[in-house]
């Protein structure tokens, strides 16, 4: 539930003693006197944006209170009223962190609102780090550096130079009756802020529940691919393919996920020998499937574009058409001297089921891929693979699966980047499903043609300390600091 008493006493501010500036003491502002401070502050008459507030609908909640913030004495900022403005200035040292925080009553619980405010700054280095909002769904708890409460992020945007616009749509939770926006400056010792007061406008409707998106991954048994010899890709379509129809009578997935080159796997022959196009017929193999079945599938394979040849997924659409394509950026040892070129992208696909995104094999190795495309929006990632190099022996032979290590790898992509992943292994043991919390879904030991699980599209998890961890882990990144992982000279420790 989320707390929804009175606002505790804050520490008290070293602020402004200006004329109109709002009480700075550990205080909130009632209403009415939020009001009348707002009132001398334009020198006798309320001030238009109040106006409007004083006037608001019950779909738009009014602020009910203002105070300035801190979570101790020293890092306090100096905070001021400035015309229809919310000044936060730096305090002159490197610990100053606080601001204005805002409460807004009558909040309904399940309601979808739309949260904005706009900041204009001057003199800070780092506008995306020093500048930071939050949307408190209660009254701040008495911890003054943790909410207390259910929380999530505003998201910032630039709107033009030296200003900033921090916004959010956001369904209130559970319990919710009171809604608080905490504006603040930090980590710098320079620098001058103002902050609009901030917008809440109820939205026409909550948003819609999300069904889960069901998928099944096929692969074949291990027993099934060990025991046939495979002679050409009209084989390994039809073996697929055959597979692909099962599972869509069975269990009536939403997307269906096959393995790394399923098209070529298992065959004698070079890849640029093996490769073909996509549209093509093998693929429109699959868009018979795919529409028979309303169901998306992924289909890995050697992809001929012309002279070129790339280990591709082709993703097929419900109505049979070929909807995106990932190429492979990572290549293999061996592949790599193949004559197959390396994608040079990693896209995003937006569909109705969410954003799907894909790695292939070799990308799990390099952090970087599956990062990528968590960054383009991915809410699914799909993995087609034959195996992963961590997973194995540390010593010259033939290869060992180690299904602990691959356990460990599959839940960590999913934790670290926080979208479901589908993992489709050419040896079916290692094939899974695992949701972005890193439960596994689903596990097949070898055993199973295909496996399925539904994955939660929501975001129905928070951080032990009230934040959704999927905005945290994105809003705490400094990409200013991580040149050296995008410099093309840095091996690291090769030498």
């Amino acid at each position: 539930m989320v707390a929804a008493g009175p606002s505790p006493p804050l520490m008290s501010m070293n602020g402004s003693s200006a004329p109109g500036a709002l009480p700075a003491a550990g205080h909130p502002v009632s209403r009415r006197a939020f009001l009348s401070a707002s009132a001398v502050a334009a020198g006798g008459a309320l001030l238009p944006g109040l106006v409007r507030a004083s006037a608001a609908s019950a779909n738009s909640p009014a602020p009910s209170a203002a105070e300035p913030w801190a979570s101790h004495p020293q890092t306090a900022p100096r905070t001021e009223r400035r015309a229809d403005a919310f000044a936060v200035d730096a305090n002159g040292t490197r610990t100053c962190s606080g601001g204005w925080q805002w409460r807004f009553d009558d909040i309904v619980a399940g309601q979808s609102y739309a949260i904005a405010t706009d900041v204009a700054h001057d003199g800070i280095a780092v506008p995306r780090e020093a500048l930071n909002c939050t949307a408190i769904w209660g009254a701040p708890g008495p911890k003054a550096t943790h909410p207390g409460a259910l929380w999530d992020y505003l998201l910032p945007a630039a709107t033009g130079p030296g200003r900033v616009r921090f916004s959010r749509q956001l369904v209130a939770p559970a319990g919710a009756t009171q809604l608080t926006v905490r504006a603040t400056l930090r980590w710098t010792p320079t620098g001058r802020t103002q902050w609009s007061l901030p917008r809440v406008s109820a939205l026409a409707q909550a948003a819609p529940d999300q069904d889960p998106v069901r998928i099944s991954v096929v692969t074949g048994t291990n027993a099934e691919r060990r025991n046939r010899d495979f002679k050409s890709i009209a084989e390994n379509v039809e073996f697929y393919g055959s597979l692909c129809a099962a599972a869509g009578e069975r269990d009536r997935p939403d997307l269906i996920l096959l393995p790394e080159t399923a098209l070529q796997w298992g065959l004698r022959g070079h890849p640029v020998d093996l490769a073909v196009a996509a549209p093509g017929p093998e693929i429109e193999s699959f868009a018979a499937i795919a529409r028979r079945h309303r169901v998306r599938i992924g289909v890995g394979m050697y992809e001929r574009d012309g002279d070129a040849v790339y280990n591709s997924l082709v993703l097929i659409n419900p109505a049979g058409g070929i909807e995106g394509r990932y190429r492979k950026v990572h290549l293999a040892h061996g592949e790599d001297l193949s004559g197959v070129l390396p994608g040079d992208a990693f896209p995003v696909f937006p569909t109705e089921l969410g954003r799907i995104g894909c790695n292939i094999c070799m990308d799990s190795m390099a952090p970087e891929a599956a990062r990528m495309t968590a960054l383009q929006g991915a809410d699914l990632l799909l993995l087609p693979i034959m195996g992963d190099f961590r997973a194995d022996r540390w010593d010259f032979g033939p290869p060992v699966f180690h299904e602990d290590r691959w356990r460990t790898i599959m839940r960590a992509q999913a934790l670290n980047n926080q979208f479901g992943l589908a993992v489709a292994r050419n040896r079916a043991t290692g094939s899974c499903i695992i949701s972005r919390q890193g439960e596994f879904l689903v596990w097949n030991d070898g055993t199973q043609p295909f496996v399925t699980a539904e994955v939660p599209r929501q975001d129905a998890f928070r951080s032990w300390n009230g934040s959704s961890f999927r905005d945290s882990m994105w809003i705490v990144r400094r990409p200013r600091l991580y040149a050296a992982y995008c410099d093309p000279a840095n091996y690291g420790g090769s030498t």
